[in-house]
């Protein structure tokens, strides 16, 4: 990644490997509860079981409350491999880059005589503590902000299960108050015909309006700010080369701007 080795191998693979560790292990739990159910048995919470993972450190896991065999030490194992990560997070970029920069060679051939000066020898040792302190101070709040988000930020994804029982709330409310009761009118009334084809309309209408329109939106609204706030806060960097649209306008700008430069 534009030759930044230390980014990738001090930053970005412990990044992920502590991401994995956690998420990407609730992750795994998920797929295995779907797939591995036992229908005779109520399967455990892996809400809970993420965390037991911490609070209940190298307990053993009863019974009822296990997903799978030996789980409490594929746990403990994951746990250590996560908590290992944190100081080479916290201390591994800065110890790097420190020690390559006393590395390189510094050559004051071309240096003015001003260089050499004990101020200016004293101005330059103070710029590269204070950038030694810079570095250490924003690699430790990088550090932090990353491992409080991982859990944070995917405990905000719990928005959208709330929203999904708002919505099946919000369906059993209307069918009972709509067609439900339309049908115990029919069942006293013969004549309760027309009233359940009015009671369906209106269900028809809410169910459009408000579980289709209002909930989808409200739906689609949550998971766009999740993906850009929460998601996308650990790759976006804004970064990089600004985006320039093909246009012939511009093309046109730099030829006739060329032709001045070979005129003069």
């Amino acid at each position: 990644y534009f030759g930044q080795y230390v980014d990738i191998f001090l930053t970005f693979i412990p990044q992920m490997i502590f991401l994995q560790c956690i998420i990407g292990y609730m992750v795994f739990l998920i797929f295995w509860k779907w797939f591995m159910v036992d229908v005779g048995r109520n399967m455990p919470s892996i809400l809970t079981t993420m965390i037991d993972m911490f609070l209940d450190f190298g307990e053993p896991i009863s019974k009822s409350d296990r997903l799978y065999a030996y789980q409490e030490y594929v746990q403990v194992v994951l746990v250590i491999i996560a908590a290992c990560m944190i100081p080479i997070l916290l201390v591994g970029k800065p110890l790097v880059l420190n020690y390559l920069e006393k590395r390189q060679v510094q050559t004051y051939e071309e240096l003015p005589e001003a260089a050499y000066t004990e101020e200016a020898l004293r101005q330059e040792e103070e710029e590269y503590r204070q950038a030694q302190v810079d570095m250490w101070v924003h690699q430790g709040i990088h550090t932090i902000e990353y491992c409080l988000g991982v859990i944070s930020n995917t405990a905000s994804y719990l928005r959208l299960w709330a929203l999904s029982l708002a919505h099946a709330e919000l369906s059993s409310v209307i069918w009972e108050m709509t067609i439900q009761y339309g049908f115990y009118i029919l069942v006293w009334d013969k004549g309760g015909f027309a009233l359940v084809f009015f009671l369906w309309l209106l269900w028809a209408v809410l169910t459009v309006s408000i579980l289709l329109c209002m909930e989808g939106l409200s739906a689609f609204l949550h998971a766009l700010r999740l993906h850009w706030v929460e998601f996308q806060n650990k790759f976006y960097s804004g970064n990089g080369r600004p985006f320039l649209p093909f246009s012939f306008a511009l093309i046109l700008d730099n030829e006739e701007n060329l032709e001045e430069i070979e005129s003069v």
